[in-house]
This record gives C-alpha cells, sequence and structure tokens, in this order.
C-alpha cells in the first residue's frame, strides 16, 4: 500500500536491526507506551530478533486496560436504565467489571449501542429526545478532542439528554508516576506517536531531562518501532537524555492546537485512578463545572461507586514493565480473551492479548 508498505519493507528493517547490533554495547530496558505498538512488536517478533542487550517492557498506554474497574461498574449502572442509550466503541463492552461486562447487560435487556465516533451518539440522541443518551468516553489525549467536541456540539444544538462518563488519562504524568518508582526499570521511552500527534512533545522534555530518559515519540509500523529503537539506544549509549522525534509524518513540537484548544475548554486536568495501578495525580481530564449537565456520573449519581481490583489479576504490574504477560499464573488458563480476568486480555491493544494471540505462552 502507497505510503505504508516502505515502513514493513524487511529490507530497510534488517538494515536497522544491524545498525542496533553494532551500537549497543551494554543492557538496556525501553519500555514502549503504546499497546498499538506493543502488537506491532509481538506480532513481529521484533523483541526476539532484537540483541540480548535491549529488554523491551510494555507500559501503561493501552486505554481500555487502565480504565479502573469503578468506572466499569458505574458504566454498568447506567446503562442497567430502562431510559437510557448507552453507546461505547466496542472495545469496551468485553471489559469485565465486578461482576459482569457491558455485553451481558445488553443481554438481559439494556440498550447498549457500538459506535465509531462520539458525534453518532449525538445523533442518537436526536433522533431519541424521550431517551438519556450515554457515550462512553475512554481514551488518552487522541480521543479526547473528539469527546469534547461532541460536548461542545450538545451544548450548542441544546441536547439536553446528550451525557458523557469520562474516563480520559494523560500519559505524561504515568510516565513520570513510573519513573519516579523505586521498583522503576525504565531507561528509555517510545512515546505513543499518536498522542504527540495531539498534544505535540514539549511537555515530555522536562521527564527526560529530570529523569535522565531518551524519549522517542514513534510511530506504529515495523520500521516506526525498530527506527524508535535505535534512536534510544544511541542516546543511551552517548549519554544523551532528550526528546527525539521519530514520527517525522506526524508529530509535531507543538501538536495540534486546535485539537488543544476544544480539550481544554471542556476538561480540566484533575486526579485520575488508573486500574492495577492506582491513584496518579493530575493525570487525568474531568468535564469543566460549566459543563457538568453533559456529565452523566453526576446526572446519573454514580459518583459514590468504589470497588476493588482482583487480587488474581497482575495486570497492573505487566503495564508498570515489571512482569510479561506470560509470567502471570492465569495467564492463558483461569484468563483467556473469552474469560478475562482484566481488561489487557480484553482490549485489542492489551499486552496480554498480544501474547495470547501470538502464543507467546511460554517465556522465550
Amino acid at each position: 500500500m502507497k505510503y505504508l508498505d516502505e515502513f514493513r519493507d524487511p529490507v530497510i528493517a534488517k538494515q536497522i536491526l544491524s545498525e542496533i547490533k553494532n551500537t549497543v554495547t551494554q543492557p538496556w530496558v525501553i519500555m514502549e507506551i503504546c499497546g498499538g505498538q506493543t502488537h506491532t512488536i509481538i506480532k513481529n517478533g521484533i523483541d526476539q530478533i532484537l540483541p540480548k542487550e535491549i529488554e523491551l517492557v510494555h507500559g501503561p498506554g493501552c486505554p481500555v486496560c487502565v480504565t479502573p474497574l469503578e468506572i466499569i461498574d458505574k458504566a454498568m449502572a447506567i446503562a442497567s436504565l430502562h431510559n437510557v442509550i448507552f453507546t461505547s466503541f466496542g472495545d469496551m463492552l468485553r471489559v469485565p467489571g465486578s461482576n459482569k461486562d457491558l455485553f451481558q447487560i445488553k443481554s438481559e435487556g439494556g440498550d447498549i449501542r457500538i459506535v465509531y465516533s462520539p458525534l453518532e451518539s449525538l445523533k442518537i440522541a436526536r433522533s431519541n429526545p424521550d431517551k438519556e443518551v450515554v457515550f462512553f468516553a475512554v481514551g488518552f489525549e487522541t480521543t479526547a478532542p473528539g469527546n469534547a467536541m461532541a460536548i461542545h456540539q450538545a451544548q450548542r444544538e441544546g441536547l439536553s439528554n446528550f451525557s458523557e462518563l469520562v474516563s480520559h488519562v494523560l500519559v505524561p504524568p504515568a510516565m513520570t508516576a513510573l519513573l519516579s518508582s523505586p521498583n522503576n526499570r525504565v531507561q528509555a521511552y517510545l512515546a505513543a506517536g499518536h498522542v504527540c500527534a495531539v498534544m505535540g512533545w514539549s511537555e515530555y522534555e522536562p521527564i527526560a531531562e529530570k529523569f535522565k530518559v531518551p524519549i522517542i515519540p514513534t510511530g506504529f509500523e515495523s520500521i516506526d518501532v525498530l527506527e524508535g529503537i535505535l534512536l534510544a539506544v544511541k542516546q543511551l549509549e552517548d549519554g544523551k537524555y532528550v526528546v527525539e522525534n521519530q514520527y517525522l509524518r506526524a508529530v509535531q513540537r507543538d501538536g495540534n492546537r486546535p485539537a488543544q484548544d476544544i480539550v481544554n475548554k471542556i476538561f480540566k486536568v484533575g486526579n485520575r485512578k488508573w486500574r492495577g495501578i492506582g491513584e496518579i495525580p493530575q493525570s487525568g481530564l474531568t468535564i469543566r463545572n460549566e459543563y457538568s449537565d453533559y456529565d452523566a456520573e453526576i446526572k446519573f449519581n454514580v459518583g459514590n461507586i468504589i470497588t476493588q481490583e482482583s487480587d488474581k489479576c497482575i495486570a497492573g504490574i505487566v503495564l508498570q514493565g515489571l512482569k510479561k504477560p506470560n509470567e502471570c499464573p492465569a495467564f492463558g488458563k483461569e484468563c483467556t480473551p473469552m474469560n478475562p480476568l482484566g481488561a489487557t486480555m480484553v482490549s485489542s491493544e492489551g499486552a496480554c492479548a498480544a501474547y495470547y494471540r501470538y502464543q507467546r505462552i511460554k517465556n522465550d
């Protein structure tokens, strides 16, 4: 495919791999932030062909995976109401809550609909004025502009029967939290290219400087990932710690200003819980007070739902880069895509799902 095949070219991949092997002289631990990058790595066996000195660990960059259990329970409480049409991207429907998932609520009669854009939910709200339409707004900075725009448009139209259940999280605070942990192993980051396409990379520069870690905004194809690894290794070997952009075709330092403006208009930064990790200060987006009429958590009074994570699922440890999915005793046994203990086995970007799909049953 034009503009894509060159980023999957095996000849180029071999050249970059050879340069990595010629550059590395000591062990390094590199974390890819995004679950999309994780799937590229596992699907193509990139971690298996790298020099033994380089270890790749998987970060908390799957938005479905880090959505806290209590948010899922809040979603199910709202979706169970008879006057609600609950809309969501499809990958959230099988994420397990405390007792069931949204698919089960649907099978029990809940009006749950898969949409491909929050603006589809607005269309449903217009067509069903006697129903409350709720969109499950989950994601990193990448999806925040579209979800913010839906609220902005709903207010402009006076659609009082539309609201969003928001679980937006921010990447830089999570990176900082991992680096601040006494158990941290990360020495360099491959940052999520699509997040940087929206937000730019200037907010990563203080992190790179403070913690002495190279940060490489990286794309999602095999060549992108290999080149991101090469740039990280070169910096590590040279004792340099800066933000270096690999994803030149999509990312600029200042990002997308109009997208940032609509996000800042509708949302504000606040504390946010991450599934399996816990609360990270100033790591999420919540709806501003002036738009509280569109906040489903307030509208349906579900803010008091608090639940505990499963003690069988080690997803939080996996998302911190401390263990690999196939080091979990439940992996492929009690926990499978058909019977998941955690979101990392369900999501199309989840590390556990990648290991299961590509048969990484045992450690390599």
